[in-house]
């Protein structure tokens, strides 16, 4: 089974489609941030391969080791990020 399921991230307050939508996004910054980090990694190297770090033990051990999705549901479960939805009420006006 997995964890956290799909009712403990929904909290009854969206569907199944805008919970997958937002763990997209989620994911797509996630993405977003490994690059920046192995990018930054990256310039902090200066060519002298008996004193430079390894590339990967210069990004966070959470982006490098797991895959995105993952890390999205943990964040959007933990509250690290939050499901903004709009109110029902927004779109009756336009109908």
């Amino acid at each position: 089974m997995l964890h956290p399921t799909i009712d403990e991230l929904t909290k009854g307050k969206m569907n199944r489609y805008e919970l997958a939508l937002a763990t997209a996004k989620c994911a797509r910054l996630i993405t977003d941030e490994y690059v920046r980090q192995h990018d930054a990694a990256e310039r902090a190297q200066t060519g002298n391969k008996e004193t430079d770090k390894p590339i990967q033990s210069m990004i966070d051990r959470e982006l490098r080791d797991e895959k995105a999705v993952q890390v999205a549901v943990g964040r959007l479960y933990r509250g690290e990020y939050v499901i903004d939805l709009p109110d029902e009420k927004d779109f009756s006006d336009e109908i």
